[in-house]
């Protein structure tokens, strides 16, 4: 069974600088050996993932970042079982959303500055759809 899990969190305030770089070269070496895939969006203090694969591999990853000191007031956005990968081509695609048009974050979002935590899970995926449609997602496996 494949399942869909979105969340969102706050960088803990002594993550180095490449902290960003660290966890998306751990999830390359991680993510294919488990069947994981999808998209971090990231701003300088906040996080938004989504991660797709089988039901027990997303629980144990999502377990494993609740655990993650580089992380802090996560909060589960959306958790779906799927018929198929939306993220499929992409074992960790990555989005900066410092450079994002402020104006693709107000069709989503009261504000035009990145705040997962105020976003529902449903206007967070279609901003993530919006991102892949745009090609804005880097790091295609």
């Amino acid at each position: 069974m494949l399942v869909r899990l979105l969340y969102a969190s706050h960088a803990a305030r002594d993550t180095p600088v490449g902290g960003i770089t660290a966890i998306m070269q751990q999830s390359h070496n991680y993510n294919p050996r488990h069947g994981i895939t999808g998209v971090l969006c990231h701003s300088d203090r906040l996080y938004l993932q989504v991660i797709e694969g089988g039901r027990e591999q997303v629980n144990a990853l999502y377990a494993k970042i609740l655990r993650d000191p580089r992380h802090t007031d996560a909060i589960l956005l959306h958790y779906e079982e799927i018929c198929e990968r939306r993220y499929s081509g992409w074992t960790m695609g990555q989005v900066n959303l410092n450079k994002l048009n402020p104006g693709t974050l107000l069709r989503y979002s009261a504000l035009p500055e990145f705040n997962p935590h105020a976003l529902s899970g449903k206007s967070s995926l279609a901003l993530i759809d919006e991102l892949m449609a745009a090609a804005s997602i880097l790091g295609r496996a």
